[in-house]
């Protein structure tokens, strides 16, 4: 988690793509305009914005989330009862691959802040 106010938390997340131009490219297409369903299950999970970006293979994901609303273990267990979230997390996986620090059986792991402007003193 890398910041949070009273209505929302913020996640900065990574994840790296398999090292090929035309996965890679398949990638990025299919975020044009995820399917409408992975739009709402995120929507429905207290999700409020999310924002991916690359250089080269390594991803970031950018997250804000309603605290009141988001959990991650909820929302892991209502993905693996969808099968149509459960179909698109496959497909992804054929993009994607773990960091060189991502423990065994995870995806996208939380990144740490080590830098906040607004923390520093005047």
């Amino acid at each position: 988690m890398s910041g949070s106010t009273s209505s929302r938390t913020r996640y900065a997340l990574a994840l790296d793509l398999v090292d090929d131009a035309e996965k890679i490219a398949a990638y990025e297409k299919a975020h044009e305009r995820i399917w409408p369903e992975v739009r709402d299950h995120l929507r429905s999970q207290g999700v409020l914005e999310m924002e991916i970006y690359r250089l080269g293979t390594r991803l970031f994901m950018l997250m804000e989330v309603d605290p009141q609303a988001y959990r991650a273990e909820a929302m892991a267990a209502a993905s693996k009862a969808n099968p149509v979230i459960e179909k698109w997390e496959a497909l992804m996986w054929t993009y994607q691959v773990p960091t060189p620090w991502t423990p065994a059986g995870e995806k996208w792991v939380p990144m740490a802040r080590i830098f906040s402007l607004r923390a520093q003193p005047e």
